[in-house]
């Protein structure tokens, strides 16, 4: 491994199908003014939202809350929710759904005490939090993200189309607890399980997919990946198995905590050609991850040959017999490409509402960024874009 890293992930984890008790001991630490964000209302449907707020009730929390956060959340949203958090006197922010609802309650929880605007103090300036924070805790319904035990917010500016992630270097911003309950992601749709899925499976490309060293953290990127393989093919056939389905919660998490980035480069091109598409569409995020992947991957496999090659081999048991690096480079996506049409993901931006004439503003929105095995610049973005169609 090269370089020097400091690793802090102060996040506590509960798991499992009676991690929600743990909530009364930890609404217990913070103050009575609570915070209670949640999404469209499914949580109303399968009975998470009156368990949690019957928690509440008991632990004697003065409740406010912040309901409808979409699944990009926007910046609209995001004043809305400060404004009500700063009415309530908040002392803690419970974020009760998937990524998108942690990401909003982070982004929240920088902004009731922020003084400046948060968009352009944390999305356009991308500097760090001087003010009170308002601790968060997260109750997961929908996995993939890995938002549960990391410090990145992504907010969409509605009026400029731009989605933007922040991923915070104040660990003090990463959720104080997380509660994983496995059963509470059975009742989620296929295309959202799908989304979810291929999300998880990418942030481990991302961070895999750079440098050349020997590095312990690439190994456990690969059993990662092996385990999202396996499980997702076991939960596209049976939704409800719940041993495929805690796997696939548990891999998310490790998907994007920092451990597999550290003494090592990452490359998060994939993210940021997707969230300019999402941006711009609205659409699902994992599914935009997935309709530009391919394009991107095979773009830069001669430039980072040597690790596509492990990757064909190490994750998708490709056999090098009396075969070119480049064939089993090639194999290995091809392979990937299998298993995303298994999963049922978008394979074309198109499928997204994208079409020729959006491709050049796409591209505007896109943040080139350094770390991978090529540094893209505006005509190879467009090319991969026009790829995608």
């Amino acid at each position: 491994m090269l370089g020097n890293f400091t690793y802090c992930n102060p996040t506590k984890l509960y798991f499992g199908e009676d991690s929600l008790e743990a909530l009364h001991t930890e609404l217990q630490k913070y103050g009575k003014n609570v915070v209670l964000i949640y999404g469209s209302g499914s949580i109303k449907r399968n009975g998470i939202y009156d368990a949690v707020t019957a928690i509440l009730k008991e632990e004697e929390k003065n409740v406010a809350e912040i309901a409808g956060v979409m699944p990009n959340p926007t910046l609209t949203k995001l004043y809305e929710g400060v404004e009500i958090a700063r009415n309530h006197h908040a002392d803690f922010i419970l974020a009760v759904g998937g990524g998108s609802v942690c990401d909003y309650a982070k982004a929240v929880s920088v902004s009731v005490h922020c003084a400046q605007d948060p968009w352009e103090k944390y999305y356009v300036r991308f500097e760090e939090p001087d003010c009170e924070l308002v601790p968060v805790g997260c109750v997961l319904t929908m996995v993939g993200t890995g938002s549960e035990m990391n410090a990145g917010a992504v907010i969409t500016n509605q009026d400029t189309k731009q989605k933007i992630g922040h991923v915070f270097a104040d660990e003090a911003v990463m959720p104080k607890f997380s509660i994983l309950n496995p059963k509470f992601t059975l009742t989620l749709p296929h295309d959202q399980m799908a989304a979810g899925i291929y999300d998880i499976f990418n942030h481990i490309c991302e961070q895999y997919f750079s440098g050349e060293d020997d590095n312990t953290s690439d190994y456990i990127s690969e059993g990662l990946m092996r385990s999202v393989i396996h499980s997702s093919r076991i939960a596209v056939k049976n939704p409800q198995d719940y041993e495929a389905r805690s796997n696939l919660m548990w891999t998310a998490t490790w998907a994007l905590n920092t451990l597999v980035a550290k003494g090592k480069t990452t490359d998060w091109m994939v993210h940021m050609l997707g969230q300019a598409v999402g941006g711009v569409t609205n659409a699902t995020h994992g599914m935009t991850l997935a309709a530009v992947s391919l394009p991107y991957y095979r773009f830069i496999m001669p430039y980072g040959l040597d690790k596509m090659k492990r990757f064909a081999v190490n994750v998708w048991d490709v056999s090098a017999a009396d075969k070119s690096d480049t064939a089993i480079a090639e194999e290995g996506l091809k392979a990937m490409e299998n298993w995303m049409r298994e999963l049922g993901v978008a394979m074309h931006i198109s499928e997204l509402g994208v079409t020729s004439e959006m491709i050049e503003d796409i591209a505007d929105k896109v943040l080139a960024m350094n770390g991978g095995y090529k540094a893209l610049n505006r005509e190879e973005i467009v090319q991969i874009l026009r790829e995608s169609m």
